[in-house]
């Protein structure tokens, strides 16, 4: 017993270091998803409409406390450079940091007030409204299961969206404007911000990565440059 024991845990530690050569993969994987969003983002706020100055105002405090021109520019810069870097991999673990602070200011400010869910479901579940039989016969475990991202707005939402099928059946082509996906609602929840900031935070802790960053080769470099030469007598005198 003790034998195969012993050859698990050594095929096991072989297998955790095959696997660390591979630890950038996550990393880069998470880079690709988050920098395209963030790089358009940002672009999308330096070329088009300030729309902070009108909004500020609504945002809670701390988060109203500069200037509407400064805070539109802090966010569309961070946002834009902070995303071509993380493209890159060049101080991944420093500039996750303010865009993770980017991104809880806009799920906390903009987002929290809408609920979870990014897109209202089309169809919530009968569970899902309070006075329906469903909700009363139902228990809190699966009520937790098929309503964490259904609450009043996106009920109301479901509610005008049937009210709009409704109309594009009765007077437009619902056929071809329902051909390439189903008309949704957009609800504007904090389930898209949320997600990136933890992809963010989870940056912030493994950095860039082996091999797919410039992290990486720049840790090298350092290295490198501070080993003592290969001939040299490093031994004290």
């Amino acid at each position: 017993m003790s034998t195969t024991i012993s050859t698990a845990e050594a095929w096991y530690d072989r297998l955790v270091k095959v696997f660390q050569h591979f630890d950038g993969v996550a990393s880069i994987l998470l880079r690709l998803i988050l920098a395209p969003v963030l790089i358009g983002a940002g672009w999308e706020k330096i070329t088009g409409d300030n729309w902070f100055a009108s909004s500020l105002d609504l945002f809670p405090f701390p988060f109203n406390v500069l200037p509407a021109d400064l805070s539109w520019w802090l966010a569309s810069w961070t946002e834009f450079l902070g995303g071509i870097a993380l493209l890159i991999g060049l101080g991944t673990r420093l500039i996750a940091i303010p865009l993770a602070v980017t991104m809880f200011v806009a799920a906390y400010s903009v987002h929290l007030d809408n609920g979870w869910a990014a897109i209202a479901p089309s169809n919530p579940p009968a569970v899902c409204i309070n006075d329906s039989e469903a909700h009363s016969a139902s228990n809190v475990f699966e009520r937790y299961i098929k309503c964490y991202n259904v609450n009043e707005r996106t009920i109301e939402a479901a509610t005008r969206l049937r009210r709009a099928k409704s109309i594009l059946r009765e007077h437009g082509r619902y056929s071809y404007l329902n051909g390439s996906g189903s008309i949704v609602k957009l609800n504007n929840g904090i389930e898209f911000a949320a997600t990136y900031l933890v992809m963010l935070l989870t940056l912030m802790i493994i950095g860039g990565g082996r091999y797919f960053s410039l992290d990486y080769y720049l840790g090298l470099w350092v290295a490198k440059r501070g080993r003592p030469p290969r001939n040299s007598d490093s031994r004290s005198t």
